[in-house]
């Protein structure tokens, strides 16, 4: 008889990818991808987050959420602060973790 000791195996541990506009406020996480959406606006968009800083690898976190609702985000990168939409926030693919 065999039994799996969830101790011997890490990525059972591992955070489970989420979209950025869905990280909770000051939980640093590091970025694995950008999925823009549909549509040459969504490319677009996908290339300036990525020019200004939004690469897989980078840290970063929400440090702040917009009044009411939710938008804009102000999210941390590096050491620049953005002002993100929901939608541009929803193309970048995060790990919670890292040393935001």
């Amino acid at each position: 008889m065999h039994f799996h000791s969830a101790a011997a195996d890490p990525s059972l541990f591992s955070p489970a990818p989420l979209s950025l506009d869905r990280l909770p406020r000051q939980q640093p996480a590091t970025i694995v991808s950008l999925q823009p959406s549909a549509g040459q606006e969504g490319a677009d968009v996908a290339l300036r987050l990525s020019e200004i800083g939004f690469v897989p690898g980078e840290t970063v976190r929400v440090v702040a959420h917009g009044f009411p609702g939710r938008e804009p985000l102000a999210v941390r990168v590096g050491q620049s602060t953005f002002a993100l939409r929901l939608h541009e926030a929803a193309m970048v693919t995060v790990v919670p973790g890292g040393s935001a």
